[in-house]
């Protein structure tokens, strides 16, 4: 089969789906909040009861805020599972969601952080569907269409995008998971769940 008979669609959506499907989404299964807010060092950045940060600026519309510094401190703050989740769901999806997928509008400023794990996996698995479900739209036509303005590069073609979206997506979940593994082997005796 030669490169024009791929169907680089369903090939691009199925790099994050196995990702997904096989390595990522038994390892999210059981994240207790004990988790989701553990720092493991002081002052780590994470999403906080707003109002209950030291971080130089706390951003968010509901009762919890993300921790945040524009611009980033040098070096960058340690960052929780809650930070990390965060991040991804608005800064990596929900906003290229909204950009490119006709998503409601979503940024840092605006957006109601999880105050659980339980609804940071359920908003994070809303924001997964619908950027497969616009890519998906794609078909292979779009994947070739310039990304426009709303991108750095503009010129860049979806395709670009959209790989670069799942290396964000399999980078900083992986590091979720390694937190995981980090809490569960230096805080053994509150943990009783095994991965």
């Amino acid at each position: 089969m030669d490169a024009d008979e791929l169907d680089w669609n369903r090939t691009l959506r199925e790099q994050w789906e196995f990702h997904r499907t096989h390595q990522l989404r038994a390892r999210l299964d059981g994240l207790t909040d004990d988790e989701y807010f553990w720092s493991p060092v002081p002052d780590a950045w994470s999403v906080r009861p707003r109002g209950s940060s030291a971080a130089p600026a706390q951003v968010g519309a509901g009762d919890f805020t993300i921790d945040y510094a524009f611009p980033p401190p040098v070096p960058a703050a340690f960052t929780t599972i809650a930070w990390r989740l965060g991040h991804v769901i608005v800064g990596v999806l929900a906003a290229r969601n909204a950009a490119h997928f006709g998503a409601p509008a979503a940024s840092y400023e605006t957006w109601e952080y999880a105050g659980s794990a339980a609804t940071a996996l359920d908003q994070l698995e809303a924001q997964l569907d619908v950027w497969l479900a616009g890519v998906r739209g794609l078909g292979e036509a779009g994947l070739r269409v310039p990304i426009g303005a709303k991108e750095p590069f503009p010129e860049a073609p979806m395709a670009d995008l959209v790989l670069h979206i799942h290396r964000e997506l399999i980078h900083h979940l992986s590091e979720v998971c390694l937190l995981r593994d980090l809490y569960l082997h230096t805080k053994p005796a509150t943990n009783g769940a095994t991965r």
